[in-house]
């Protein structure tokens, strides 16, 4: 079974330490996005796309300055 966006933001968060409304602001520009996911907000596909472009982006961001730095994951 797939997770859920919700589960999904919740691994990233735990992962990367990241405050729920700094990962909205910077995600979506929407600081209340994880409350709002929390309290049952329905995201739409152009929003999950985002969110999803977000966290693989940073994840990728984040391997290259590992190896650039020479930092084992």
């Amino acid at each position: 079974m797939e997770r859920s966006l919700l589960q999904r933001i919740e691994a990233f968060l735990k992962e990367t330490a990241m405050p729920p409304t700094a990962f909205g602001r910077a995600a979506v520009r929407d600081p209340r996005l994880v409350s709002d996911l929390r309290g049952g907000r329905e995201p739409g596909a152009r929003l999950k796309n985002r969110v999803e472009h977000f966290m693989n982006m940073w994840r990728a961001d984040q391997a290259r300055e590992d190896a650039r730095t020479g930092v084992a994951a």
